[in-house]
Formats: C-alpha cells, structure tokens, sequence
C-alpha cells in the first residue's frame, strides 16, 4: 500500500470513527473491490452494499455531489438530482474528477472524510437496512456500518426519490 493510500484509509477511518463508533472494518483483496466482485467473493448482499457516486451538474462553475444508493437500485440523475443540484444538465463526474474532488480511488469513494463543502444526499431507502457495506476510501477497505452513521454525516441528506427501482 502506498503512503497516500494508507494517509486516505486513514482520514477515513477517522472520520467514520467521529460519527459511528459501531462499525466494522472489513479488509479485502483489492482485485474484488468492484460492487458485483465483491459481494459475490465476500458474502454480503447488493439490497446492503450501498455505492457512493459523485454526480456533477453542467453549470458555471460545476456544481457537485456525493450519492448514497444501494446497488440495487439506479439514481435519477436527470430527475431528483438534477433538480437538486439546481442545473439543466447532470452526470456522474468522470472518475478522475471523482478522484480528484474526493482523493479516494473508484471502487472505494465512501462518504466518510469527504470535503465539507460536498453535500451527501442518501437516498431513503438506505435508512430502513439494519447495516450498510461503503467503500472505504481505497481498494482494498470497506466499512460496514448502521445507516444513522451516513445520516448523521456533516452535510448528510436523506433524500426521497433520488433513485429508482430499474425494473
């Protein structure tokens, strides 16, 4: 592990620790880092394993946020998050503007330790799980924590409708 990978799990673990004391750490072969990868190798479900993606609304400046959705589920990007980011155009940011806004690798961006202007919007079906599998800032962590760890986030928003079942 690198010393900017180890300083990022670090930050996370920090915070994770400041704002839910009960979660789990659980270490993984980083090559099984991708959602379907690492369910499928470590047991846990997709309903409780709960992406973080960052979306970007097209304006001037970009405007930015951090999305809690279980990999079940779609988020809706051109409905609830568009309008929530206030712009007429919105996407998931490329993944180099991920890494960069974050300094977390893809398949590990979690909410913990993000920057503090980054608002976290979690979509309401995530509260109602017993505990919830995020990435934990790099490929090789993931944190298993209650939803109320994600709720009780600095700029953590429960969010109705910001996904949509895909079938």
């Amino acid at each position: 592990m690198t010393d900017e990978q180890e300083a990022i799990e670090r930050k996370v673990l920090d915070a994770v620790e400041r704002v839910s004391p009960d979660h789990d750490v659980v270490r993984i072969d980083p090559q099984y880092a991708a959602t379907a990868e690492f369910c499928a190798k470590y047991g846990y479900s997709e309903e409780e394993s709960v992406n973080c993606i960052v979306v970007i609304g097209k304006s001037d400046p970009p405007v930015y946020a951090a999305c809690l959705v279980q990999a079940t589920r779609r988020l809706d990007v051109n409905g609830t998050i568009r309008r929530k980011l206030g712009t007429r155009k919105a996407s998931f940011a490329p993944a180099e503007t991920t890494v960069e806004l974050t300094g977390m690798l893809p398949d590990g961006v979690t909410p913990f330790g993000l920057p503090a202007d980054l608002p976290i919007w979690i979509d309401a079906p995530v509260a109602s799980l017993p505990r919830v599998i995020v990435g934990g800032g790099s490929r090789s962590l993931k944190l298993y924590v209650p939803p109320a760890a994600l709720t009780g986030l600095p700029g953590g928003e429960l969010v109705e409708g910001l996904s949509k079942d895909p079938a």
